[in-house]
């Protein structure tokens, strides 16, 4: 059986990991989707496709998981998205969500839909760790190293700091 997983990754973080861990336990291949691969250098999405492809293969490199990374671009339209994913994807028996309007298109198509747990949610979040990025607070405890060091290769943190500036 295989399980597909989608998720923005910016960045990929221990609570990622954690997730892809659950599943593998669950299914024999994990199908992991760069979700928004288009978008990037903005506050929410400060990372490429290919610097979240690096980041997160990477990490994957080092799990005993067979595991397949896709990047999916957005569609603008909801009815076309789960039809968008399976053109880009192996095919997947179930898919791994929490969002209930994500659960909802792909009951819709046919397809089994499974909660994904959560892990140490107040520290592996995008959002908290890119807002720590901005605050110079500590965020590398809830990144894996590898992810760390492409950040730092890319200057990811410099590039959020100016994406996020004004000039006022």
């Amino acid at each position: 059986m295989r399980g597909l997983v989608i998720g923005r990754f910016q960045p990929f973080h221990e609570g990622h990991r954690y997730l892809i861990e659950q599943i593998d336990e669950e299914v024999d291949e994990v199908v992991v989707g760069i979700g928004s691969a288009g978008q990037s250098h903005t506050a929410r999405n400060p990372f490429t496709s290919g610097e979240r492809v690096l980041m997160v293969q990477n990490v994957l490199d080092e799990m005993d998981a067979k595991t397949y990374l896709i990047p999916i671009a957005d569609v603008e339209r909801n009815s076309l998205w789960v039809s968008h994913i399976e053109t880009l994807c192996p095919d997947f028996d179930v898919a791994y969500t929490n969002n209930p309007f994500v659960e909802r298109l792909f009951a819709e198509a046919g397809y089994e839909v499974r909660g994904t747990p959560l892990h140490e949610r107040d520290r592996c979040c995008g959002t908290v760790i890119r807002r720590r990025m901005l605050e110079d607070e500590p965020w590398r405890e809830s990144v894996p190293e590898t992810v760390c060091d492409s950040i730092d290769e890319i200057g990811g943190v410099e590039r959020l700091r100016m994406i996020t500036d004004n000039d006022t």
